[in-house]
């Protein structure tokens, strides 16, 4: 029994390192396409994406940090997870397509795994199952 709770810690500190760093790296990088940022509008444009779409990323990602770290709504969040999952595998495949540096390619890459560490790492209270629908 004390293994396991050490385990069940050991998951609940890991989750929330990396959700609390992914947390940050949505947030900042929303509010850098929301103030329309020449780099990051420089960044869009070199992608192949219009200038609207940073306004429209920053919001869903602003919204999917709110709907993964309140409590309970464990449908919302994994809608979030996806959302995060869809952006972010879609920015990295973006940047090796248009053959970006590696400097330009890792921030998207970094954020991509966070999402899925933090969401393999949720603990039980956060995964939708079978008991708690």
């Amino acid at each position: 029994m004390e293994t396991s709770n050490r385990s069940a810690k050991r998951t609940k500190i890991i989750y929330w390192i990396f959700t609390l760093w992914m947390a940050l790296g949505m947030v900042s990088t929303a509010i850098v396409q929301l103030m329309k940022n020449k780099d990051e509008l420089a960044n869009f444009t070199n992608l192949g994406y219009p200038a609207y779409l940073m306004t429209i990323i920053g919001v869903w990602k602003l919204l999917g940090v709110i709907a993964i770290l309140i409590p309970k709504r464990l449908l919302l969040k994994e809608w979030a997870y996806a959302g995060f999952f869809f952006v972010m595998s879609g920015a990295v495949i973006s940047h090796l397509i248009v053959g970006d540096t590696t400097s330009r390619t890792l921030p998207a890459v970094l954020l991509f795994v966070l999402v899925m560490i933090s969401w393999y790492f949720r603990p039980a209270n956060r995964k939708i199952s079978l008991n708690n629908n």
